[in-house]
């Protein structure tokens, strides 16, 4: 018998969708069904990974951008936005936490404050900032931009990791942690994020 060593998900009632679309390798085993991974992702995947960059016009790095570093970054403030994601882009980003103490003192910025989300314009509480790059500025972040934004930020991380040469696992294995990155950035955009204790 014959066993696939590729990456699998498992579904027990998979959407009917799998069945129609044939991006998608489809098996049935010992009465449940096995998902392979999505062709046309994988292809882009690799020939982006013959040649790996951040330029955009690599099929795998638009769709990323496309589906999910945009609509993640995506804030009420959108000049600021954009500005963050250049930060993202050319790793000039900090994010840091706002000591308790200082968070009564601090005067609110024009964009935000301790009580203000300057990306959002809601009223959260912030108990981090960020500055871009060598800018004098600081902004104030809820929690749930922050988690967006770090989503992000790991995505990228591992790219350069890829890009470098710092990654020493096999293709599907880089793939599938990719996928789990994007997922990440997924979660985030939706406004799910770990809640911190204090």
């Amino acid at each position: 018998m014959l066993v696939s060593r590729e990456p699998t998900f498992v579904y027990r009632n998979p959407p009917t969708f799998f069945f129609t679309n044939p991006r998608f390798v489809l098996l049935i085993r010992d009465r449940r069904f096995v998902l392979l991974l999505d062709s046309v992702l994988f292809a882009e995947f690799l020939s982006w990974k013959e040649a790996p960059s951040l330029d955009r016009s690599s099929a795998f790095i638009s769709r990323v951008y496309r589906e999910d570093i945009g609509p993640c970054l995506s804030f009420t403030c959108s000049e600021l936005s954009q500005s963050v994601q250049c930060a993202v882009e050319n790793n000039s980003l900090t994010i840091e936490p706002v000591a308790m103490s200082s968070l009564h003192t601090v005067k609110a910025l024009e964009c935000g404050g301790p009580n203000k989300c300057a990306l959002s314009g809601m009223s959260r509480p912030c108990r981090h900032r960020i500055k871009l790059g060598d800018k004098e500025n600081y902004y104030y972040i809820s929690p749930s931009s922050r988690a967006r934004i770090t989503a992000v930020c790991n995505f990228f991380t591992y790219i350069r990791y890829i890009q470098q040469g710092l990654v020493r696992q096999d293709v599907q294995q880089m793939f599938w942690e990719v996928m789990r990155l994007r997922r990440e950035m997924s979660v985030a955009k939706l406004g799910y994020f770990l809640t911190e204790e204090r």
